[in-house]
């Protein structure tokens, strides 16, 4: 799996572990940035490029997905889900982790890096990653009313 990875100052040495341990599990991992600690940077560059990336990635027919961490995740999520065709879920626990896929199919995984110790977020992206999507109908249903919102404007009941 390619996975598209980006943090900010708060998530660089999550990042960087979370780098190595998932490209030793088989995965191809790209990362976004930054490249180096600047306590004033800000997170939605990084992020935006990164679900960006996951985006085109899918479109292609690549199976991608996308990592984005921060110190509470919150604001992460939130400028990655403005990519369009990115659906990215705060992810906090294992639940969270496996119905972000089951019932969102969810392409990427927001974390608060000061809110969990490495070896958590690990099980957390390793749950996240493996869970495949359910395919219900209602599920699809609904994501496909998320889709029509982006390419429209227009709310679907």
């Amino acid at each position: 799996m390619r996975i598209h990875i980006a943090t900010d100052h708060a998530g660089m040495e999550l990042s960087a572990f979370l780098v190595t341990e998932l490209t030793a599990l088989g995965h191809e991992l790209i990362d976004h940035g930054p490249k180096e600690y600047d306590a004033l940077d800000d997170y939605p560059g990084f992020c935006i490029a990164a679900a960006q990336a996951v985006a085109a990635d899918q479109q292609a027919g690549v199976q991608a997905l996308g990592i984005v961490l921060g110190g509470s995740g919150n604001g992460e999520q939130i400028a990655a889900n403005k990519v369009q065709g990115i659906r990215a879920a705060l992810i906090w626990n294992q639940e969270t982790a496996a119905l972000a896929r089951d019932h969102n199919d969810a392409n990427v995984a927001a974390v608060g890096a000061r809110q969990h110790d490495s070896s958590e977020v690990l099980e957390l992206i390793t749950t996240f990653v493996n869970a495949p999507f359910s395919n219900d109908e209602r599920h699809v249903r609904r994501i496909g009313k998320i889709a029509a919102f982006e390419q429209t404007g227009e709310v679907v009941y």
